[in-house]
């Protein structure tokens, strides 16, 4: 698959939607362990309004631009907030109805890039980061020209990230108060990003 058109990427959010919605409950108890046990909620709630704002997109610049402002305006907190930086900092590296390996790459990249400006959160800080830093790494130094393979090669790095995050401790949020007792479970932000990154691959 060389391109990844407009339609493909609106059937990803869909599918995205479709998967996270199924497992809503599971990752709010995830975050009731060492959250307030809204993250499931949260996600899907963000998740809605960016599907609902891209069904009406043409074109990747403005489709991902209103789906970033969309999602912060619809709904409040720091998943819609990250969301909307994702969205918005991807718009900024793309225009077009189709995009190649390299240009999927480099939006995903700014997407990330403008999500860092909103958290210091590294790799190994028990966050949605242990998902998504990897998952956009995975897919830079992936040496395919097939947007598929570039998808499975985040969703697995994604879906790594989230199951390591089990032996972390947190270290940010409300989370961090925890301490050595959020030792053990998944991260929720993580393992609903590795979700996202799964059902795209799957989508493809």
């Amino acid at each position: 698959m060389e391109n990844l058109t407009i339609q493909d990427f609106k059937k990803m959010l869909s599918s995205a939607l479709e998967q996270i919605k199924l497992r809503e409950e599971e990752f709010s108890k995830l975050d009731a362990v060492i959250g307030d046990g809204d993250h499931g909620t949260a996600i899907v709630q963000a998740l809605t309004s960016v599907v609902e704002s891209a069904e009406k997109g043409t074109e990747f610049k403005t489709m991902l631009n209103d789906a970033g402002f969309n999602v912060m305006l619809q709904t409040s907190g720091s998943t819609s907030t990250l969301i909307g930086a994702f969205f918005l900092g991807m718009s900024d590296a793309v225009q077009g109805e189709s995009l190649t390996a390299s240009q999927v790459k480099d939006m995903f990249k700014s997407g990330l890039s403008n999500v860092q400006k909103q958290t210091k959160a590294q790799v190994g800080d028990k966050t949605m980061m242990d998902a998504l830093i990897p998952a956009v790494q995975a897919m830079i130094s992936c040496d395919t020209d097939d947007v598929r393979q570039l998808f499975q090669c985040a969703a697995q790095a994604a879906l790594q990230g989230a199951a390591d995050t089990v032996n972390m401790k947190a270290n940010f949020g409300r989370a961090r108060n925890y301490g050595e007792r959020s030792i053990g479970y998944a991260d929720s932000g993580a393992s609903s990003w590795a979700c996202m990154f799964e059902s795209f691959a799957k989508a493809l």
